[in-house]
């Protein structure tokens, strides 16, 4: 941006957002005295097809190009700039927004000194009046983080998946944070493997005071040591020993505890309440939060900003805000629930304090308020939102606790717990989603009983448990681990968990992360050759060293060449080293059906697959999937045929295989002969009368069905259809519905008709 004489102005400025939505939005509150231009995103990166960093220099130097497709809107904006008065870069407020402004200046053509950076922390006409009254210059530490990130990326990824590619399968992947994700699932499913449960055995009582209900309590003690019951000798000798009684109340606590209300939204929090509160996923919610950020058309008042920018790891809130939703509680709410100062929140060491938490940007727009003009999904983030908003400025919710201690005989105490809620407090308007992990809360109700008491023995009833391994992770704690462990970084995670499903690293099966083969290989390979780079301390430094980038504490180009010279070296090492698992061939004790030779296991596109040893000299072509039991050993799963000749070469049997996208019927001349089908369901396709519905999985491994004749017709549905008659329409197949939790209800497509699932 070399100093050149300005030209004639047009007396309006130019002001350059990210998305369309924004601009749209801005231009409303900026009347004719503005122009609010569009950059679609990013503009310029690194070229799609070369490495474009320069290596041999070491000033890792990068060579930006200009997107496809961008070249007519950076044209746009040069226009509009050329004779503007001053041209305000507006991206988003974090390093990709900053690199964003920095390509956008580097194309203007115009004197630096009209070119300044805005940041607009929420979309209301008081923040980006505020905004432009106070300019900053463009950021270059926070420019040359998002750099050094982008090349760390790019060195990793063009180095070890060409690697990936030779050893394993081409199209692979790696990458410096998702690689380490994938390794946090891997690691885990290593753990539930090598887990061996402990049987231990509870007691629970059933009791009867004198006055009602009846209450349960559990064995807490025997003499002065916690109940440990190990087996069912254990749990049979206690009954024996207690079952005659007398049990008589020891002790009667109650006292009052609070429960505070939580932070308000960071973007990793929002994430994990999201997924537990509507199964959203981390990409969908980013997805919506988006959308109420940049603006939603209120009808007469017309597109307005709902939240504050959704990409933050800080708790701070404003004063203004701070003071609007507290004259809100008192107005709605009343003077118990508001404290008698502002609640304040501590945020992490690590995070970056430039916005504040998520929250909504005007408290005159509630959520029944703003209801009609939202989808359901953004009403129910929005709602999610505001509420944790609400909730974080109230008073704390009070139970009262009693615990009621009851000796029996042989010096064995049980212990009943109860709670009643005293003061509703922050709870009156949110309560925090539970993840499946959560351990479910008791909420029972105890009598009246009084120190001295015996108590009548309802039933005793032991009973026999098992240890269980750690679960494995959820959408909301995988996302936890990753912020724990400091992992990526908010505006990543949603990315990250995305994409090591598309690379089908790992499956998500009824709401859990299984890793696949194909996870497992990767990760054993890059770990064993690259042990410290997808090492998870190792990559959480890199993190912070990218977060001093940014604060001005270490040069960008120091931190490159600190990293490429052990890489550089590692990679070489590994391009000799790495085992080749395209040439890895595993001996099995089975024998080859066709022509008796040893079979072996390799690894093709779809997984490990059983094959004959002889495939070279006999040219045996055998295939066959296995089955590894829990000794170790390998079975081979049986073919399954239909009782029918292949139609295309009249001499093989048909049988069911098992592809990349679910079953499918085959020739067992395959690869001589390639005739397939899809297995029909029995229905007819509903829409093109000619095919019929058959069941495929997507690529994230979910079942549906679609119409035999794809892609000449497109009809596809999740319900799995039944070709049975509807028994009030007549309507000729039923559907069982398909949910979350499993199989549902099944129903007619045609007359609504329906009836609870057999299973």
């Amino acid at each position: 941006m070399s100093p050149r004489k300005s030209t004639a102005s047009s007396g309006k400025s130019l002001v350059v957002v990210e998305s369309p939505s924004k601009a749209k939005t801005i231009k409303k509150y900026l009347g004719a005295a503005f122009d609010v231009k569009a950059s679609v995103g990013h503009v310029k990166d690194l070229p799609k097809n070369k490495m474009g960093i320069d290596l041999d220099s070491g000033d890792f130097d990068p060579l930006y190009e200009t997107i496809r497709g961008k070249g007519k809107v950076l044209q746009d904006i040069r226009k509009a700039a050329k004779n503007a008065e001053m041209v305000y870069l507006a991206p988003d407020p974090d390093r990709e927004g900053e690199a964003i402004a920095w390509h956008i200046a580097s194309e203007l053509k115009i004197p630096p000194d009209r070119v300044k950076r805005v940041l607009f922390n929420e979309i209301t006409k008081n923040a980006i009046k505020a905004a432009l009254k106070n300019p900053l210059e463009l950021n270059e530490p926070r420019y040359n983080s998002q750099q050094a990130r982008r090349i760390l990326d790019r060195l990793v990824g063009y180095q070890i998946s060409p690697l990936l590619w030779d050893k394993v399968r081409r199209g692979l992947s790696a990458g410096r944070v998702q690689s380490v994700a994938v390794r946090i699932v891997v690691e885990r499913e290593r753990e539930i493997d090598a887990f061996n449960p402990e049987e231990y055995w509870n007691v629970d009582a059933m009791f009867e005071g004198a006055t009602p209900p009846k209450f349960k309590a559990r064995l807490a003690k025997i003499g002065k040591k916690k109940a440990a019951l190990k087996n069912g000798d254990d749990a049979k000798k206690v009954v024996d020993t207690i079952k005659n009684g007398p049990f008589t109340v020891a002790e009667v606590k109650t006292s009052d505890r609070k429960t505070n209300p939580p932070a308000p939204f960071t973007t990793s929090r929002l994430q994990q309440d999201a997924a537990r509160a509507f199964r959203f996923t981390a990409k969908r919610t980013m997805r919506v939060a988006q959308s109420l950020y940049e603006g939603i058309d209120l009808g007469a008042d017309g597109a307005v900003g709902l939240i504050t920018y959704m990409r933050t790891d800080s708790t701070r809130i404003s004063d203004e805000a701070l003071n609007n939703v507290r004259a809100f509680i008192g107005e709605v709410y009343g003077q118990p629930y508001l404290p008698a100062k502002p609640n304040v929140y501590k945020t992490k060491g690590r995070a970056q304090d430039a916005h504040e938490a998520i929250r909504p940007t005007d408290m005159a727009n509630t959520p029944e308020k703003v209801k009609a003009f939202l989808t359901p999904e953004q009403l129910k983030l929005y709602t999610l939102i505001w509420n944790r908003f609400v909730g974080c400025q109230m008073m704390p919710a009070i139970h009262a606790h009693t615990g009621i201690d009851i000796a029996a005989p042989g010096d064995h105490i049980f212990r009943a717990t109860g709670k009643v809620l005293k003061f509703d407090g922050f709870t009156v308007v949110y309560q925090k989603s539970k993840d499946v992990d959560d351990e479910a809360e008791s909420a029972s109700t105890l009598p009246l009983v009084t120190k001295g008491e015996t108590l009548k023995l309802d039933k005793l009833d032991p009973k026999q448990h098992f240890t269980q391994p750690p679960p494995r992770f959820t959408e909301a704690s995988l996302i936890r681990e990753l912020e724990q462990k400091g992992i990526g970084r908010p505006s990543t995670y949603a990315s990250i968990i995305s994409t090591i499903q598309s690379k089908s690293y790992v499956d998500k099966k009824e709401q859990r992360f299984h890793p696949t083969e194909l996870g497992v290989i990767v990760t054993e390979l890059l770990v064993e050759s690259f042990p410290q780079l997808f090492d998870v301390n190792f990559t959480a430094r890199m993190e912070n060293e990218l977060d001093d980038v940014e604060a001005g504490k270490m040069d960008w180009k120091d931190l490159l060449g600190r990293f490429w010279g052990g890489f550089s070296q590692t990679l070489e090492t590994a391009k000799t080293e790495m085992r080749n698992i395209k040439r890895t061939e595993t001996p099995t004790d089975l024998k080859c059906p066709q022509c008796d030779s040893a079979l072996i296991i390799k690894f093709g596109k779809n997984g490990s697959f059983l094959a004959c040893s002889s495939y070279k000299e006999s040219k045996c072509r055998f295939t066959g999937e296995f089955t590894k039991q829990p000794d170790g050993t390998i079975k081979m799963v049986e073919e399954e045929k239909l009782g029918e000749t292949c139609p295309e070469c009249k001499e093989g049997d048909l049988l069911y295989k098992r592809g990349k996208y679910g079953r499918f019927i085959g020739c067992t001349n395959y690869p001589d002969c390639r005739y397939t089908r899809p297995i029909s369901t029995g229905v007819d396709c509903p829409r093109c009368k000619k095919g019929y519905l058959t069941e495929k999985k997507s690529r994230r491994g979910k079942v549906f069905y679609s119409c035999s004749t794809y892609p000449t017709c497109d009809y596809a549905q999740w319900d799995r259809p039944i070709p049975e008659k509807c028994p009030t329409c007549g309507h000729d197949h039923i559907n069982e519905k398909s949910t979350r939790r499993g199989k549902g209800p099944i129903t007619c497509p045609n007359c609504g008709w329906e009836k609870p699932s057999a299973a």
